[in-house]
């Protein structure tokens, strides 16, 4: 069985804070250029959606076609029964 020794644990914990703080600073670091970069891809992305939609719409331009459906009045006259009542006080 082995034990654990006070050098081991401390060298554990300091890699462990070295670690998150290392992390910490590194986001800090490039944190704003990811962003950057992330926002810049999403607006060419809705750029060319966009332009793709304006070339369709003006492929079909003038052509305006407008059907109505017939209304149908459909109205029940077998609702049901009428039941007088009476308030009792």
């Amino acid at each position: 069985m082995q034990e654990a020794s006070w050098d081991g644990v401390l060298k554990v914990i300091l890699i462990i804070l070295l670690i998150y703080y290392g992390l910490k600073v590194l986001t800090r670091l490039f944190g704003p250029l990811l962003l950057r970069y992330v926002t810049k891809k999403a607006g060419e992305k809705f750029e060319q959606q966009f332009n793709r939609y304006q070339q369709s719409y003006q492929s079909t331009e003038g052509d305006v076609t407008i059907e109505k459906k017939p209304k149908q009045k459909s109205s029940n006259k077998d609702v049901g029964e009428y039941i007088d009542y009476e308030e009792i006080d």
